[in-house]
């Protein structure tokens, strides 16, 4: 089925970035090697936000108890087209962000078999700069968080970290 197919490339993709993600301390999640474009916590941050837009979002909607997993302000930090700060202070600490990333991912995990019902190849709820059916917001999914687990990993190697095989 491919709902299946869809949910395991998202467990995949997931498992590849917590391997590298628990490689690196929270004293680095908000150091940003130079020149500075984007640090671990924003990855980390921007991927709940997405995976919750794309999972979630685009193919069923919003509904008002999603608010008890990833608000609103959270959303507004690691959207599409913020520039992120090296103030960590304007941000939730690591640990709140790693709860939310992982919330966020145990709820698209939860509403993928209630997808069978859906229609895939219809539109996503609110429109996609390239994906333009449900199916492939699901496929995009997955591709999108390996794009940003590759540049979590490359900040590791800025660390001066080994790389994670």
């Amino acid at each position: 089925m491919i709902l299946d197919t869809f949910r395991s490339q998202i467990l995949f993709a997931r498992s590849y970035t917590i391997r590298i993600l628990d490689k690196i301390p929270e004293s680095l999640w908000f150091q940003m090697p130079q020149p500075a474009v984007t640090h671990v916590a924003w990855q980390v941050g921007h991927l709940a936000m997405a995976q919750y837009r794309l999972g979630v979002e685009r193919i069923r909607g919003i509904k008002p108890e999603d608010a008890s997993i990833i608000s609103d302000e959270f959303i507004g930090l690691f959207r599409i087209q913020t520039v992120p700060q090296a103030e960590s202070q304007i941000y939730p600490s690591p640990s709140e962000i790693r709860k939310v990333f992982d919330a966020v991912h145990q709820l698209v995990l939860s509403e993928i078999p209630t997808y069978a019902s859906v229609d895939l190849t219809q539109p996503p709820v609110t429109p996609h700069s390239i994906c333009k059916t449900k199916s492939d917001i699901l496929v995009w999914c997955s591709h999108h968080e390996f794009l940003h687990a590759g540049q979590i990993g490359l900040l590791r190697r800025l660390f001066g970290e080994a790389p994670i095989w």
